[in-house]
């Protein structure tokens, strides 16, 4: 199963959670009250998103004459993505990471930390950097903020339904349809918000192949991407990033745990998956 249809099951998936979660819970009315937060959220995060996370980060844009060699590497691999050129930007922290942001690739940015800088060889920033620009050109970016703002919205909707029991003493039955009890809506209040987190981690996942694979066409060596993911992935074992959680998915590798919890649970798939496919490529290209 390529990685674009199991993103398009998933978020098949988190659509259904969504109505069956605003249904169960608000009856016909509330899957209509749903719809219109999710329309602001997504609105919302649209055209904001870039500004928060970039912000969050402490990234600072770097003009061409500030980081020159980073400035033209980007420039080559965008051209080589046929990808408008990007906004640069570095975030000064030991922690070798970096992420990509921006609605669209005609407003798209790029983030390092000078820690990916100082460690990694060329080739190797290349691969972390062609794997950036995958996620612009594949609008992974646009992707996940939706996928985000759906689980946000699923969760609004059983805090919503929570307050509401409480004053209100729970919906009744027979409120167009919806129903299932006081017992089913609780349930609901608890395993909707679960489902749609699982369902974004997963999105996530299999963005992040798929980003690896178009990063390896992008620039030509698989090899030094996984060589470049390696050496992030351990650096980040033992100096995690003092980030906010909500943007730990837009990384190339997770800058909070480094992998310590459970796949099920995580961003990011295994590194050793990662690397595997990479090392697929390689093989592939070799022949």
């Amino acid at each position: 199963m390529t990685s674009m249809i199991k993103t398009g099951m998933l978020m098949a998936a988190m659509t259904a959670v969504f109505m069956v979660a605003g249904g169960a819970i608000g009856g016909s009315r509330g899957m209509f009250f749903a719809f219109i937060i999710a329309l602001a959220m997504n609105f919302f995060a649209y055209w904001n998103s870039d500004k928060m996370v970039l912000k969050m980060s402490g990234a600072q844009e770097a003009s061409q004459a500030e980081a020159p060699e980073l400035y033209a590497m980007v420039a080559k691999l965008a051209s080589r993505a046929e990808l408008p050129m990007p906004k640069v930007y570095i975030m000064h922290k030991e922690t070798p990471n970096a992420f990509a942001t921006g609605r669209n690739p005609e407003h798209a940015a790029v983030a390092v930390t000078t820690g990916l800088m100082n460690i990694l060889k060329n080739d190797e920033l290349e691969g972390v950097l062609a794997h950036e620009l995958a996620h612009v050109k594949n609008r992974d970016i646009l992707i996940s903020t939706v996928a985000a703002t759906m689980a946000g919205a699923i969760s609004t909707m059983a805090s919503m339904a929570q307050w509401a029991m409480i004053f209100g003493g729970g919906r009744s039955n027979d409120d167009n349809g919806g129903g299932g009890g006081m017992i089913g809506n609780i349930a609901m209040m608890l395993l909707a918000p679960l489902a749609a987190s699982l369902i974004q981690m997963a999105i996530s996942r299999s963005r992040e192949y798929q980003a690896d694979a178009t990063g390896a066409a992008i620039c030509g060596k698989p090899q030094s991407l996984a060589s470049a993911l390696q050496q992030l992935e351990r650096f980040n074992k033992q100096l995690p990033m003092n980030v906010n959680p909500a943007t730990a998915q837009m990384y190339i590798v997770n800058p909070l745990s480094g992998g310590r919890m459970a796949n099920l649970f995580s961003t990011h798939p295994p590194m050793e998956e990662r690397i595997k496919r990479l090392a697929a490529l390689t093989l592939a290209q070799s022949k």
